[in-house]
């Protein structure tokens, strides 16, 4: 056989085979989960902490590390929009409640999504805290935290109760800080 009839035809699989996709099945690469960040502020101004939210396959994981607080038990809980004005920070609306469930672990038919245990602060004004709310989603789902008005996370000037609804009786609202994704 000549050189030049087979030369066109082993081109042409030298071609395609340069044009192959080597790119991985988007299946079998891991999704990162959707995260977000607060930072946290009080009416003055003051840095009061700041807190990550990240999803996970049982609901969101919150940590919060707080500072500059008054010692003892914070309610500390998720509103229902990403606006953060002081100095009452009103404009966070009220707590995240997207099932429409009571407020407080200790009510009937309670808690619901933006219910969070109390932080507690020590002397040195620091408190921190993990947790995870169950079947939440920060992106995705049929009841995201980061809908079109977004979230905020807020301390309160003092301890949740548990029960009383809508707010848990924590009193004013002393730090928020506005959950932006990243």
């Amino acid at each position: 056989m000549r050189p030049w009839t087979i030369m066109p035809p082993l081109a042409l699989v030298g071609l395609l085979a340069a044009c192959a996709s080597n790119s991985a099945d988007p299946a079998a690469t891991p999704a990162v989960p959707a995260s977000a960040t607060v930072v946290l502020n009080g009416a003055d101004g003051t840095s009061m902490g700041s807190a990550t939210l990240t999803d996970t396959p049982s609901g969101i994981r919150l940590v919060i590390d707080a500072r500059n607080v008054a010692p003892g038990a914070h309610g500390f809980h998720l509103h229902a929009v990403g606006l953060c004005e002081a100095p009452g920070f009103t404009t966070a609306g009220s707590h995240w409640n997207p099932t429409n469930m009571a407020h407080g672990k200790d009510a009937a038919g309670g808690p619901h999504w933006g219910d969070l245990p109390n932080l507690i602060a020590g002397t040195d004004g620091a408190g921190q805290l993990e947790v995870t709310i169950p079947g939440a989603q920060l992106m995705g789902g049929a009841n995201p935290l980061l809908d079109a008005d977004g979230a905020a996370l807020v301390i309160h000037a003092g301890p949740d109760d548990y029960k009383t609804d809508p707010t848990g009786n924590s009193g004013g609202r002393i730090a928020c800080g506005v959950v932006a994704p990243r």
